[in-house]
């Protein structure tokens, strides 16, 4: 376990990263001895500061839900991370060049919600808590380097964590469903880049199911005192992988009958 001044220096030079919009190196390679613990301490280190300044927690992001980001981490388990109110930014929005480092974009379900969840719950629990789920890009941004210029060592989940999960923000799209109306492993998207089909894929490639991405948030959650509260939006796991994003990309999510969303950066 890293000591309190280490995870306090560590959240502080993660928001000036993101503030000067200039990267801070590995964590883990600082810190060899970093575990999931500290990161989690980290990320809540700095959601203090956050809400010290102001800002509101409108829900939570889980990452690293595909088994194709796990094996390219050698891991087995997801992450999360805070979505804050100055992360969320309307369809079709152009984002201001100067907001995030080196953006990138991901397809999600995402789900809002219209009663509490904690701890272990089923399937069924989250369900019947989801008020609506909703298309959505999520925003990523890192304020740590991907890898070591000297090292060539690369990120691993302790980093990841401690950046909140690489979290930079959400565009809901405008469509609203009840959870029940789609089965959500069947649930799709075309991602087109500047005009271009890039990339596609289905919600079954999030733990199988996008609804279990929640059971396991909630039951993570319990582990640090949180739990997702009503109104919250929870952004259930990409099932696509990251798509650059440098200035002048636009970017178009077609989920067919589930809707649409797009996001543009100048």
């Amino acid at each position: 376990m890293l000591a309190q001044s280490d995870i306090d220096a560590a959240a502080a030079a993660l928001l000036t990263a993101e503030e000067t919009r200039q990267q801070i190196g590995l964590l883990s390679l600082k810190h060899p001895d970093i575990t999931l613990d500290d990161a989690y301490e980290i990320q809540s280190a700095q959601m203090a500061q956050k809400l010290a300044q102001g800002r509101e927690i409108i829900g939570w992001k889980i990452g690293l839900t595909s088994k194709v980001m796990q094996d390219a981490l050698g891991i087995t388990t997801p992450d999360s991370g805070v979505i804050y109110d100055d992360m969320d930014f309307a369809d079709g929005c152009t984002v201001p060049a100067d907001r995030f480092i080196q953006p990138r974009i991901e397809a999600e379900i995402a789900f809002v919600m219209k009663s509490p969840l904690e701890g272990k719950v089923t399937r069924e629990d989250v369900l019947a808590a989801t008020d609506f789920v909703a298309p959505a890009i999520e925003i990523l941004d890192t304020r740590i380097l991907r890898a070591d210029p000297q090292t060539g060592k690369t990120r691993v989940i302790f980093d990841t964590v401690s950046d909140n999960a690489a979290n930079g923000g959400i565009v809901l799209g405008p469509q609203r469903h009840a959870p029940e109306a789609f089965d959500l492993r069947w649930v799709g998207a075309i991602l087109s880049k500047n005009d271009e089909v890039v990339s596609t894929g289905l919600g079954a490639a999030v733990l199988n199911d996008p609804v279990m991405g929640i059971v396991w948030l909630s039951e993570r959650m319990s582990q640090y005192g949180q739990r997702i509260e009503v109104g919250q939006v929870v952004l259930a796991g990409s099932f696509i992988a990251p798509i650059e994003c440098p200035s002048g990309t636009r970017i178009e999510a077609d989920y067919g009958p589930f809707g649409t969303v797009s996001v543009n950066f100048e």
